[in-house]
């Protein structure tokens, strides 16, 4: 069996000949099976980088099946992926919500309401309230955070919430 003369298509010369000659009839075969709206250059382009960056794997007489394989995977993927696309398109994407613009408005007065019942709380129910609430640590956890006993937390937690029931109206 005669040795090839090229192993693999890694050589620029030899590169740069595999383009000339196959680049338009890839183009081709592209546009002809797919149509201009996939972009058969774009294809035939990155069909070339991937056998670039593949030189080495790619035997010569291997190098044009290579290409038209890669060429109409990558055309199929796209195609894949502009179905998904459309698909999505056609989804109805509803940017409304089931809620009333009432009850929106109570929804952010209310929360004014709550962040101005926290500002008038002291500063150690404040933190206390808001590690059990917001961080959900446990009386025994803050307790160590701050350095104080567990009654102390609990105290200023029941203490907080005391307030904020009397500033609050409908908790």
């Amino acid at each position: 069996m005669p040795k090839d003369l090229y192993e693999n298509v890694c050589d620029e010369k030899l590169f740069e000949e595999l383009f000339k000659k196959h680049s338009e009839e890839l183009h081709n075969f592209i546009y002809y099976k797919y149509g201009e709206h996939i972009n058969p250059k774009d294809k035939v382009q990155e069909a070339y980088i991937k056998l670039w960056e593949n030189c080495k794997k790619v035997p010569f007489q291997k190098a044009k099946n290579f290409l038209y394989t890669v060429a109409n995977n990558l055309t199929l993927n796209q195609l894949k992926h502009n179905k998904i696309k459309l698909k999505f398109q056609q989804i109805d994407h509803k940017d409304s919500t089931n809620e009333n613009p009432q009850f929106i408005l109570e929804e952010k007065e209310y929360l004014q309401k709550y962040q101005n019942a926290l500002s008038n709380l002291t500063e150690p129910q404040r933190v206390a309230f808001l590690l059990n609430r917001i961080e959900g640590k446990k009386h025994k956890e803050i307790a160590e955070h701050l350095g104080i006993s567990r009654k102390a937390v609990e105290k200023r937690i029941y203490g907080a919430l005391e307030k904020l029931r009397k500033e609050i109206e409908g908790i």
